[in-house]
């Protein structure tokens, strides 16, 4: 039996996107990890009970709202349902039982979904956020009409504040008058106001578990947001979990308004209501505040951008040259501002954090370091925090990591969920990975204990291909993700692998290839004629991914230096075990039968994705059925690309092949060309 829960908290954040006046209104936000989808799955089942339950319970009470927890961790389902406080029984009930449908097509997959439609809000989740009163999930969504406003906006925004305002009195008023036990705070109100908008129309709402002083807070900071998201516009919605808002110069709400407001005064001065979070003389019981509503809520994706592009501008005025290419274009920001950002609070990242406290450190890159966190909801997260000393590169990473991964949904992607600017100060904010990075498997098995089975490490080559194919070929741009390594693979609970890190991701667009002035990458894994030439295509990621099938298949770094400090390349070694069908010395001892063959079969694919020339290399998708396909014949692999260091000894190649020299001190690679005809 579904249990009710009681459910507080404040409604903050941002998602901004416009809406036409013919589109039906729904949107999905998607988080967390994801789900099987088999029909024996225990996640699953539990998802579809609180399902059924969910319409009809919601339906039955008067305030249109209900909630549950079904099952056990890790497959426990938590969800709630809040149907708008002018709808019918029939209405709400329809509205409720679509949103898990749509979940499952907005979201495939996701064990976190928010789901907003006109009639309804439902959210289900493997958190347990109901059981965290007064603390709101990390997210809200602003939507705008995408009509221009035809009369002056500031008069016209300090209406819709007053309105706004009221409406939130009004609503908090008529849930205190209520004997029922269980109080709906709900209000609808319209203002007059001027030609060729005769009235404007508002409506606000609460789920009833929440305090009066609960929920005029959560509303509160929606109304506060209005400046930062909805100014300007001549109908809006900020909608969150725990309460909504959206007001409109067309009538949209059933039966009277409960509050009418006469128009304003000729000339008002514009009307914003403080925040709850507003620093007062108080200042540690603000802090709480601020910690416990987790996100801003007064700052519109578009304007941190704006501050972002004009930093980057400062910073090149002071020494850099833009390129017509640069990143910080105008139709870039414009794009941006559509992406599915959110804005994270520094405080809330700090306490997450612990200060971003050693204890809490995961790891650290060039040009950032990575925090594991805490929200005050339960959920864990993993906080990149750019490095000063790389600022006006950092900058560049971020706008870019942004764009790239807002958009993107693949369960062996990282979730971005949001980031943080902060003074001169930025971070990026992901979905926690449990198990940390592969190289921690493959290459420090001994001193932390783990180990990988074969069939985890094939499950792990195939999940790769699966993350680089969509990115080439499924999403909605094709993305070039040009730094694939064993550290940007990350593993979760059930060592399922996750692509990260894209702060050096090339948009391709319509284009099979570009040219790039600025190589960046990591020694051993760049496409030689990447490193070379800056020639950006999807080869390049074949390239790499080659290289990452043969060091796990090897459970080797794709360089090493011997007790001499002599260079040992795993190309060259792999490719002299497959020549002299001495393969079985680079594999697992301890593999037999079918695990041994279908370890050879990966070499010989990593050996033919390592190919010098990148019209020799198969495309990701080729890849992606060569692993899946057992009795596919594969084709004989001829030399790889090798690269050497510096100071290592350059071994002659036959047939005139090139060797790649690779100066790792500062990411330039010089061709020779050796013309000994005699085999190694």
């Amino acid at each position: 039996m579904v249990g009710i829960h009681s459910i507080v908290a404040v409604a903050v954040a941002i998602i901004m996107l416009p809406l036409t006046a013919a589109q039906p209104f729904r949107y999905s936000t998607c988080a967390g990890g994801t789900y099987d989808d088999a029909a024996t799955s225990t996640f699953k089942g539990n998802l579809e009970l609180l399902a059924a339950a969910l319409p009809g319970n919601a339906s039955a009470t008067p305030a249109g709202f209900a909630a549950g927890t079904v099952g056990a961790v890790p497959n426990q389902v938590s969800a709630l349902a809040l149907c708008r406080g002018d709808t019918d029984a029939p209405t709400c009930r329809e509205c409720v039982a679509a949103s898990l449908p749509g979940a499952r097509r907005d979201c495939p997959g996701s064990k976190d979904v928010t789901v907003y439609q006109d009639a309804c809000v439902v959210r289900f989740s493997d958190q347990r956020f109901l059981d965290f009163v007064g603390v709101n999930s990390p997210y809200a969504v602003s939507y705008w009409d995408a009509d221009s406003l035809a009369v002056p906006e500031a008069r016209f925004d300090a209406a819709v504040a007053a309105l706004m305002s009221a409406a939130a009195d009004r609503a908090v008023a008529a849930a205190a008058a209520s004997s029922s036990a269980r109080k709906k705070y709900f209000a609808t109100a319209v203002m007059d106001f001027d030609a060729p908008y005769p009235r404007i129309y508002g409506l606000e709402q609460c789920v009833p578990d929440m305090s009066a002083a609960q929920c005029r807070s959560c509303l509160r900071n929606l109304v506060a947001s209005i400046p930062g998201f909805l100014n300007g516009k001549p109908g809006g919605r900020s909608l969150g979990i725990w309460c909504n808002l959206r007001y409109s110069v067309r009538p949209f709400f059933n039966g009277s308004a409960m509050l009418h407001l006469s128009a304003p005064a000729s000339a008002p001065a514009p009307t914003v209501v403080p925040s709850v979070d507003t620093p007062k003389a108080g200042a540690g019981a603000g802090r709480k505040r601020r910690a416990a509503v987790g996100v801003s809520a007064g700052v519109a994706c578009l304007v941190v951008f704006i501050l972002i592009f004009s930093a980057v501008a400062v910073i090149r005025f002071k020494g850099k040259v833009a390129t017509k290419n640069d990143l910080f274009n105008t139709a870039a920001l414009e794009k941006m501002a559509r992406a599915k950002c959110m804005i994270f609070d520094f405080l809330t990242l700090q306490e997450a954090t612990e200060n971003f406290s050693e204890e809490r450190k995961l790891g650290q890159g060039g040009f950032g370091i990575v925090y594991k966190g805490k929200l005050p909801d339960g959920q864990e997260i993993a906080v990149k925090k750019l490095l000063d000393s790389a600022t006006g590169h950092g900058l560049l990473q971020l706008q870019n990591e942004v764009q790239v991964l807002a958009t993107l949904q693949h369960k062996n992607l990282v979730r971005l969920h949001g980031f943080c600017v902060h003074r001169k100060e930025m971070m990026l904010v992901y979905e926690f990975i449990k198990n940390g990075s592969l190289d921690t498997f493959l290459f420090e098995d001994t001193r932390t204990g783990n180990k990988l089975s074969w069939d985890q490490q094939y499950n792990i080559i195939v999940g790769i291909a699966k993350g680089i194919m969509y990115l080439h070929h499924d999403s909605r741009i094709r993305i070039i993700h040009r730094d694939l390594k064993t550290n940007n693979i990350l593993l979760d609970e059930n060592a399922d692998p996750k692509i990260a890190d894209f702060g050096l991701a090339r948009l391709l667009g319509d284009h099979t290839q570009t040219k790039t002035a600025t190589v960046a990458g990591t020694y051993g894994y760049m496409a030689p004629e990447y490193a070379m030439h800056g020639s950006v295509s999807p080869k390049v990621d074949v390239f790499s991914f080659g290289v990452l099938v043969l060091e796990i298949v090897a459970r080797r770094r794709n360089t090493s230096f011997d007790d001499c400090d002599n260079v040992k390349n795993l190309l060259s070694d792999v490719w002299n075990c497959w020549t002299k069908g001495m393969m079985s010395q680079m594999m697992d001892q301890n593999l037999e039968g079918y695990s041994r063959t279908q370890a050879l079969r990966c070499i010989q694919i990593g050996l033919l994705c390592a190919q010098p020339d990148p019209d020799d290399r198969p495309d990701i998708s080729s890849v992606v059925f060569m692993l899946t396909r057992d009795n596919m014949e594969l084709q004989a692999p001829a030399q790889p690309a090798f690269f050497f260091g510096r100071d290592s000894t350059v071994v002659s190649q036959p047939y005139e092949q090139r060797v790649y020299v690779y100066d790792r001190s500062d990411v330039t690679v010089n061709e020779v060309t050796l013309t000994d005809p005699h085999p190694r």
